[in-house]
């Protein structure tokens, strides 16, 4: 194949995007979302007010908002105080969101410029259908260039 793919041939969000999203709402201790966070495999939730996405918190956010001592020898009542907080103390409210059709080119560069590591996938409507992260975009780039796809938009090594 030469020159660029096709629009139509260029992979969508929608193709790679993890459909199982879990969401929290604005109101939801940190004690809810630290549980969920150790019960499950995800880094990011999506911070809903009803159906309305209204922002995200990362493991990361969570981390630099609890204190460091809960669950040692040395936690306190103040430690553990931070639990209490609610999500929307802490989420990220500038929302960075895409659609199902956008390609995986315009997310990651959404990603690039926004600095951020997760996309809530939002439908037409505005509902959450998925989200994308970095490490989904990383995922189909590897198994994409496994082979000797010469379309693989990453470098090789000489």
């Amino acid at each position: 194949m030469d020159g660029p793919p096709s629009p139509s041939e260029r992979p969508s969000v929608g193709t790679i995007m993890t459909r199982r999203v879990v969401r929290v709402s604005m109101d939801d201790s940190l004690r809810e979302v630290r549980d969920i966070f150790e019960r499950s495999s995800f880094h990011h939730l999506v911070v809903v007010d009803g159906k309305r996405v209204v922002g995200v918190i990362s493991d990361r956010d969570l981390l630099k908002n609890i204190s460091p001592f809960i669950g040692k020898m040395s936690e306190r009542e103040q430690d553990t105080f931070t639990l209490q907080r609610r999500v929307h103390q802490i989420m990220t409210r500038k929302l960075v969101s895409c659609t199902p059709g956008n390609t995986l080119a315009e997310a990651g560069k959404m990603m690039v410029e926004h600095k951020v590591s997760c996309l809530p996938v939002l439908d037409d409507r505005g509902v959450c259908v998925g989200i994308l992260t970095m490490r989904d975009l990383l995922a189909w780039s590897l198994v994409r260039c496994a082979g000797d796809d010469d379309s693989c938009p990453i470098p090789r090594a000489a």
